[in-house]
């Protein structure tokens, strides 16, 4: 099930069924929640997973959502992708070359054995965390899955910041990047919205220095 408004599926829906699952009466109030993250330095970092577990409720994804990261060129594309726990994710192949896609990742781990085209069955990443993919034929290839429990999540601009409609209430803020050491998690801390105004918070992230 692939959602084409942004808005509905990260903000309005969302808080729809919150306001039901949560039984809270009337209208649930929504802030703009930005995000700032910097670098050790304090520069802006851009391309940061930034995703908010609204009331600490683990929520997973709907029945039938879906992803992909092909292999194309020997590479993953995207390298990157974030989704909702309980997302099935298509691994298709879309060259010549067969490859064989492995994770050992606590998260997620499993394994696609050497393969042309499309698999009959998606990789179903049904827990929360950082899942880093690799080839077993060629090993330049890397990429990573970061699983979230909550459909309230985004990824950075070159200012390093991004935006996300949040209720009003007490949740977790997670963060992490791709420059982060080797099995480093998303790292979390609360954040408090209230039932009015623009919410900014900034996050300094232990990144290390581009190559």
């Amino acid at each position: 099930m692939f959602l084409n408004s942004w808005w509905w599926r990260c903000g309005g829906a969302l808080l729809l069924r919150l306001a039901v699952g949560l039984g809270l009466p009337g209208v649930v109030q929504a802030a703009a929640v930005t995000v700032q993250t910097l670098d050790p330095a304090g520069k802006p970092l851009a391309g940061a997973v930034v995703a908010v577990e609204v009331g600490s409720v683990a929520r997973v994804a709907a029945p039938g959502t879906r992803a992909e990261i092909s292999q194309r060129q020997r590479a993953f594309d995207p390298g990157l992708l974030v989704v909702q726990t309980g997302t099935s994710v298509d691994f298709p192949n879309l060259d010549t070359v067969r490859h064989h896609v492995y994770s050992f990742s606590p998260a997620r781990t499993f394994e696609l054995k050497l393969y042309n085209g499309r698999p009959s069955t998606p990789v179903v990443f049904d827990r929360a965390g950082v899942v880093v993919l690799g080839c077993n034929i060629h090993d330049q290839m890397v990429g990573t899955v970061v699983v979230v429990d909550t459909p309230l999540f985004g990824r950075t601009d070159a200012a390093g910041r991004v935006v996300l409609e949040v209720p009003a209430g007490e949740h977790r803020l997670l963060t992490w990047h791709a420059r982060m050491r080797e099995g480093t998690d998303l790292l979390a801390q609360a954040l408090k919205v209230g039932v009015a105004g623009a919410v900014v918070v900034t996050v300094k992230l232990p990144v290390v220095a581009a190559p």
